[in-house]
């Protein structure tokens, strides 16, 4: 690949990003009914208003506070309007004796819904929204300073919804001292696996657990390519040096486009990743992954999508460590067989993975609803089902273990991204004590030195977006392979004078300064 040729196609992807605008005030402007079904087939159906001040929305629902759902879906590239209708009113129809609650669901593929959701959540047309700590523009560290996100710190103490997981869960998701987010219960620590079909295991009696390192796999992507898979590695359009180098570095910014600054955990002090031998370790290696036919362009070009991993063009991939790691096979419609490639880590971002937020435009109405929501949702099976699963005899049956058998390519999402792992039904490839699995491996972790700490960005806030559109040219694609093997050491240097020059030393600096004074505190 021309170097040239590359970074225009990044720069011009990097372009089309768009700026989060927090969300202030006491009002909201509720969606018009004909954008509740997700429609994501059209940008504006998310974005039109209504002009419905939320005392009418109120009255035109009865006594019922009406709160607008916006969520994100994983494992269908376009969600079916129609069926989100459905599933939206038969979750209303089960509340409506339940809590003083109606909701109007936004269900948009997860390839559109960073740029969709931002621009429903700049217009006030969100009440409760789904996140995570990796999202970009709309992620955790970004609605916290930029106001977008509702303080629920009072809300919370005796309500079904606090009482939902324990008090850990509650304090590990604070910023300053205060509660944001809703994490969901699932993996609230962080750990990395290497992925492979098990087809192709099978065929060549592959040895996972001789994979130790990222090399180790490299007899078995020879084998990938001459069975002549499009993408033998497949890195998921994703920089991996930020996940799969934890075991070195605290990334406590869970944000692969600010991987240029970590913690060290030897030495317990802030580092600049782009100059560690690590980073051009990994640099170096995808990038010879990527001449020997490894790594496809459609990674680097970012054309993959988030559903490549449920065809067979793939032999290797990587995975999010979870007490069930068969849970993959229903995701991605085949057998699919893991190893670990680092350990597990308790930290700062690692229960933020997944969660909700009350958005900052709400209601105390509306905050105290999306409170009574989320109580039920955390607490209630047949809810939590309905809202993972969708429509059961349509969308989902269970077995006759009682287990969840998803057949729909209408509505369909897991629960990692839903509701608790303690009330979700498990799949028919799960363990009956799954809630109990989910415990333990929360509290197998290794904590991370610089759990509890989180950076204000906010002295450097211009430096630190520079430094992440910098990423977008240079990083993405060096941990991409997306450059010549021989060019890596000459494009690393020009990444960091790249840096320095969007303002990086005063951002490690900063950072810096506010670790020491954290690690003088605790």
């Amino acid at each position: 690949m021309k170097i040239k040729k590359l970074l225009a196609l990044v720069l011009a992807g990097a372009m089309t990003a768009s700026l989060l605008v927090g969300c202030g005030g006491s009002g909201t402007t509720e969606s018009s009914a004909d954008t509740t079904t997700a429609d994501t087939t059209e940008t504006t159906d998310t974005t039109e208003a209504a002009d419905t001040t939320a005392a009418d929305t109120t009255e035109a629902s009865g006594d019922a506070v009406t709160i607008n759902v916006t969520r994100a879906t994983f494992n269908l590239a376009t969600p079916d309007s129609a069926q989100v209708q459905k599933v939206q009113d038969a979750v209303n129809e089960y509340i409506k004796d339940k809590i003083n609650v109606q909701i109007t669901l936004t269900d948009i593929g997860s390839g559109e819904f960073t740029d969709k959701a931002n621009l429903a959540l700049a217009n006030n047309e969100i009440n409760l929204l789904w996140t995570a700590s990796w999202e970009s523009t709309i992620g955790t560290n970004d609605l916290v300073p930029n106001n977008a996100v509702y303080d629920i710190t009072d809300l919370l103490p005796g309500t079904p919804l606090y009482e939902s997981m324990d008090a850990g869960q509650w304090e590990a998701t604070k910023y300053n001292g205060r509660n944001y987010f809703i994490p969901v219960y699932k993996d609230n620590v962080e750990g990395y696996d290497i992925m492979a079909r098990k087809e192709l295991v099978d065929k060549y009696g592959w040895d996972l657990s001789t994979v130790k390192t990222l090399a180790d796999l490299e007899p078995m992507l020879a084998d990938a390519k001459a069975e002549g898979l499009k993408y033998p590695w497949l890195t998921q359009k994703t920089a991996m040096f930020y996940r799969l180098y934890i075991n070195d570095f605290d990334f406590f910014t869970a944000d692969a486009t600010a991987n240029w600054i970590a913690v060290d955990r030897a030495t317990d002090s802030v580092v600049d990743v782009v100059l560690t031998p690590q980073y051009k370790e990994f640099c170096t290696l995808m990038a010879k992954w990527a001449e020997a036919g490894y790594i496809s362009e459609d990674d680097v070009t970012k054309t993959t999508t988030d559903t490549t991993t449920q065809t067979q063009d793939w032999a290797f991939s990587w995975w999010t460590d979870i007490p069930v790691n068969d849970e993959a096979n229903s995701r991605y419609g085949q057998e699919v067989v893991m190893t670990p490639i680092t350990d597990r880590w308790a930290h700062s971002t690692s229960a933020l993975g997944s969660c909700y937020c009350v958005t900052a435009n709400s209601t105390p109405e509306q905050a105290q609803a999306c409170i009574d929501f989320m109580g039920l949702l955390y607490t209630d099976s047949t809810l939590a089902d309905l809202w993972t699963f969708g429509i059961e005899g349509e969308d989902f049956t269970y077995d006759a273990n009682g287990h969840v058998t998803q057949s729909s390519d209408k509505y369909n999402h897991s629960m990692w991204e839903s509701a608790s792992a303690t009330i979700v039904t498990p799949l028919d490839n799960e363990p009956d004590d799954k809630a109990d699995l989910y415990k333990d491996f929360n509290g197998g972790a290794n904590t991370s030195c610089a759990a509890g700490f989180r950076f204000d960005k906010e002295p450097v806030a211009a430096q630190f977006s520079a430094c992440q559109n910098v990423f977008e040219t240079y990083g993405f694609p060096l941990e991409n392979g997306g450059f010549a093997e021989a060019d890596v050491e000459a494009t690393i240097e020009a990444y960091q004078a790249a840096l320095d020059e969007a303002g990086y030393q005063d951002i490690l600096a900063e950072f810096t300064a506010q670790y020491d004074a954290w690690k003088a505190g605790n």
